[in-house]
């Protein structure tokens, strides 16, 4: 998926919510326990629920490996699922991968290629080489971790070296890199007051931000510094959408909390 097709279907729908498919088989239904593949056919009624209300899901991949091959497997057939039903939507392996170069082409063939996805998530701190062969693949997207949500991000992230934080030296150096245009970059919620500086180094960038919600960050805030003229964010919420019941009306309840959510954005959009 281009960019551009990301933004009309923001247009569209008047949306830019990002719905993290995190699946815990100690938190769903339990009736969905006695399936053949409880994963799949949850995050399925979760799609049929909300993708009207949404431009882009989110696997964070460490949900389905914690399952052995039944969970890759699951993963597989949600990415599937996607892509033959609403090839519309905009699909992010949250692997938060990256290491040397030849290991990182196999980690890129993976999700970009074999399963794939649009995007994939990526750690920048081993460098150009560990990155550039996720940027070779032609519409499709690298999200670099920047500034995370995490409380462990000022442990390094947000540490002066040569008067400059180390987050900031991410963002420029990852410019000059070889198809940089592909990059979209993760900025946590939490951190929505470093918004301005960040939109200084990168300034028409995608933004996926995850933290709003459950991790308390604000989507108004992060409107506020984040915006651009193309939208360029993608609010994530998980936990908040996908487990706002563990009954039966699972799916109608993800659908109302992921309305609420989206009719936010909406007035956002309006505004703006």
């Amino acid at each position: 998926m281009t960019t551009q097709e990301l933004i009309e279907q923001i247009r569209l729908k008047k949306s830019f919510l990002t719905i993290g498919l995190d699946v815990d088989l100690n938190k769903i239904p339990k009736h969905l326990l006695e399936t053949e593949d409880p994963i799949f056919e949850f995050n399925k009624a979760i799609i049929d629920a909300t993708h009207h209300l949404c431009v882009a899901y989110k696997p964070n991949t460490a949900f389905y490996e914690a399952y052995g091959l039944k969970g890759w497997k699951a993963l597989e057939k949600t990415i599937t699922y996607l892509n033959e039903n609403h090839p519309e939507i905009f699909t992010i392996a949250d692997a938060k991968r990256g290491d040397i170069g030849n290991t990182s082409s196999m980690y890129a063939k993976a999700f970009l290629e074999d399963l794939a996805f649009d995007s994939v998530t990526v750690a920048p701190y081993m460098g150009k080489d560990s990155v550039e062969p996720f940027l070779a693949f032609k519409d499709k997207h690298t999200i670099l971790l920047a500034l995370t949500s995490n409380q462990g991000a000022f442990d390094f992230q947000t540490k002066t070296i040569d008067g400059k934080e180390v987050y900031k030296q991410v963002l420029e150096t990852s410019k000059t890199w070889e198809n940089s245009e592909n990059l979209m970059y993760v900025v946590g919620a939490t951190k929505a007051e470093f918004l301005t500086d960040i939109r200084k180094i990168i300034p028409e960038s995608f933004l996926l931000v995850p933290g709003v919600g459950a991790q308390g960050g604000s989507l108004q805030e992060v409107c506020k510094y984040g915006m651009t003229d193309t939208i360029g964010l993608l609010i994530n919420s998980s936990r908040g959408i996908i487990y706002a019941s563990n009954g039966a009306d699972f799916a109608e309840a993800a659908a109302k909390s992921a309305k609420c959510l989206q009719q936010d954005m909406e007035v956002i959009l309006n505004a703006n």
